[in-house]
């Protein structure tokens, strides 16, 4: 028997090994089977369950970018199997939570959405078009006009910042990236992340100095990411035509301390308990994939994840925080799992780490993506086949195809196509598109570096748009069932922390 599954079944309490309930309906072959054991358990663990109809004093919404449901099930095999296990069996930090939901995701205008539009939904509750932040359905993608006025949209954020809460946004990505602005910014198009490319008509701003000047509440706590070049201005190695927005941020303090930071050394010996407003902005454009993250340099998810809970929990009102795992969606537009998939376990331990320092009392916590990707699990291998593996059969013989190929188990609809690469940072661009299979024989499908192929050749693999998932612990966290659609996550939040965004 597998080594954790043992260890699942010996934790069994003794009310689950009595099958007094069906003695005599069932064979003991069947009662005695571990499976059915663990089955039993984790039902009666589910009967004891109550609901928590606390108010939720703390909300985290956590977003993987681009994790759909295979991705899940990819990351989770993967984990495993890096532990040496087969992997199947396992779970992410957040799978275990006791209330989950799937999501439909589509755009007013797409059926297969964007983060733009499906970052304003949740942090809205109201649907609109792909490429657009913070503003209603009305409003087209690109056109800074009247209608931006009177289209605009209160998010969550905001409305903790109302409420006196502390907030904070966390990303991999870039902080102006279309996930983390959609928490604090208005914009017609979510390309406009500085000013270089703001319409010389109307009077929209851009992401950065929505940001940098945001001034509901007491302003925003933390903001932690990438994408210090649309802060800098040209001279300062940035791309800003105007001024250097972190120059300005730091003279604009007033009597708050602000804590301005570009590298993890200087993370680590921030004075944390004497900072009002944390900034930092690690890399030019997007952090670092997991897998290749120079530790020194660059902090991880959960570590910033920690970081900004040091600061926010400071505030007795309460506080929002947003966490993103930007990379995600990134290793599968390149059509590069490995990376995708190792982000996802980063994501996972930044939830964990959220977990470990916050109450289940008093902290609603959401884990959830924007949309999914076109990343598939095929053919059939067997049990603890490696996930990145070619196809091995339970017969022990590679699978190949018609004609006589071998293919692996994970791949995409569209992108890229096949590379063996060994290449660190966004590669997607640097090979041509692949039309056709590819002999993978002597290659290694496992490696970091391989790019898996793709039935469609494309610039960039697309994302996808079926249902993903939504995983919610703490109070207000029953309130998530069944099919929803994403615009729901916003309004369990606003009813779960009691946010005045509306009644109920």
């Amino acid at each position: 028997m597998n080594l954790k599954l043992r260890s699942l079944v010996a934790a069994c309490s003794l009310a689950c090994a009595s099958t007094s309930a069906f003695a005599g309906a069932l064979p003991d072959s069947q009662l005695d089977n571990d499976w059915y054991q663990l089955g039993e358990q984790l039902i009666e663990q589910k009967t004891l369950q109550s609901r928590n109809t606390n108010t939720a004093k703390n909300v985290i919404l956590f977003v993987g970018d681009g994790m759909g449901i295979s991705t899940l099930t990819a990351a989770r095999i993967l984990q495993g199997q890096l532990k040496g296990d087969t992997g199947e069996e396992g779970f992410l930090s957040f799978e275990k939570f006791p209330h989950t939901a799937l999501v439909k995701t589509y755009n007013t205008d797409q059926q297969t959405p964007d983060s733009a539009g499906t970052m304003t939904a949740m942090m809205t509750g109201v649907k609109n078009r792909a490429g657009v932040i913070g503003l209603g359905p009305m409003a087209v993608r690109g056109e800074c006009d009247e209608d931006v006025e009177g289209n605009k949209l209160t998010s969550a954020l905001t409305l903790a910042e109302r409420k006196g809460k502390a907030t904070g946004v966390v990303s991999t990505a870039r902080i102006t990236h279309a996930t983390p602005a959609a928490t604090y910014s208005v914009s017609p198009d979510r390309d406009w992340e500085d000013d270089t490319k703001l319409p010389e008509e109307g009077n929209c701003t851009d992401i950065a100095s929505q940001l940098i000047n945001y001034s509901e509440g007491n302003g925003i706590e933390v903001a932690l990411g990438g994408g210090r070049r649309h802060f800098q201005s040209e001279a300062n190695g940035g791309r800003r035509e105007d001024t250097d927005l972190t120059e300005q941020w730091l003279d604009d303090a007033g009597d708050e301390t602000r804590t301005y930071v570009t590298n993890k050394t200087e993370l680590d010996n921030a004075d944390l308990a004497n900072t009002d407003k944390l900034l930092g902005l690690f890399t030019s454009s997007h952090m670092s994939y997991e897998a290749d993250r120079d530790d020194a340099e660059e902090p991880s998810l959960a570590e910033m994840t920690e970081t900004a809970l040091d600061v926010l929990k400071k505030d007795e009102d309460g506080f929002f925080l947003m966490v993103e795992g930007g990379r995600i969606d990134h290793g599968h537009h390149a059509g590069n799992a490995y990376r995708a998939l190792t982000d996802a376990h980063a994501f996972a331990d930044a939830v964990q780490t959220a977990l470990d320092n916050t109450s289940r009392d008093d902290t609603l916590i959401i884990v959830t993506a924007d949309h999914s990707h076109v990343f598939t699990i095929a053919g059939y291998p067997k049990r603890g086949n490696p996930i990145l593996g070619k196809v091995v059969q339970i017969d022990d013989t590679e699978a190949t195809d018609a004609d006589g190929l071998p293919y692996t188990t994970v791949g995409y609809m569209n992108g890229r196509g096949f590379a063996d690469l060994e290449t660190g940072g966004d590669d997607r661009y640097d090979t041509p598109a692949v039309s056709g299979r590819q002999d993978l024989t002597a290659i290694d499908t496992e490696g970091q570096g391989f790019h898996q192929e793709a039935l469609v050749p494309l610039s960039s693999e697309t994302h996808a748009g079926e249902d993903i998932s939504v995983h919610a612990i703490g109070p207000g966290s029953h309130l998530f069932g069944g099919v929803i659609e994403q615009n729901e996550i916003f309004h369990v939040i606003n009813e779960a922390a009691d946010l005045d965004g509306g009644s109920y």
